[in-house]
């Protein structure tokens, strides 16, 4: 029985964890708005290590579809500038030897619907991850009835699990939905 409820537990984790990567793969999609979240992965060449762009400069959104950059040091002007064009963001920065300023373009319907199919196959990468993890669980508690748990407990503890699921899995759907209309708004 303590197998289960810490493969439940682990189940839980996994999938809140699934959860947050969707979260963190959607926010770097593009809706037409500027977010530092766009950027924010982006690694930076810094005295020959890779690091991200919010190591070496302070990232700020000025107004709906601008984002500035200011570097921390002004020789990390260029490597930014570089890096930024280098990640095919779609972006070009300018730079007036203080602060590089990123415009958000406006998107394209062909794009928008590029970005929704993006958002979508990320959604069912989530689902997957939701998936997996009440495999495991499920494995966990054939193994523990197979150990002597009584078969009803076993069961109720399935239903347990598929319940979470489905918990999960209708989050998920919300997430997608919200982001799709967000992204297919002009």
């Amino acid at each position: 029985m303590e197998d289960v409820n810490k493969a439940m537990a682990e189940a839980k984790a996994a999938m809140e964890k699934a959860l947050e990567h969707l979260d963190h793969e959607l926010a770097k999609l593009r809706t037409g708005k500027a977010s530092t979240a766009l950027i924010s992965d982006i690694q930076v060449e810094y005295y020959g290590n890779p690091v991200p762009i919010s190591q070496v400069a302070n990232l700020q959104v000025s107004d709906a579809r601008t984002i500035i950059i200011q570097p921390w040091e002004r020789n990390m002007l260029g490597p930014i500038e570089r890096s930024i064009i280098n990640s095919n963001l779609g972006m070009t920065p300018a730079n007036d030897g203080e602060i590089i300023r990123l415009s958000v373009p406006p998107l394209t319907e062909e794009r928008r619907k590029e970005l929704a199919k993006k958002a979508k196959a990320a959604g069912e990468d989530g689902k997957v991850g939701v998936r997996n993890a009440r495999h495991k669980t499920l494995d966990a508690i054939k193994k523990a009835v197979k150990d002597g748990l009584a078969e009803d407990m076993g069961k109720r503890k399935e239903t347990e699990v598929q319940d979470m699921v489905n918990k999960f899995v209708e989050q998920i759907e919300k997430v997608i939905a919200t982001k799709e209309k967000e992204i297919m708004t002009v």
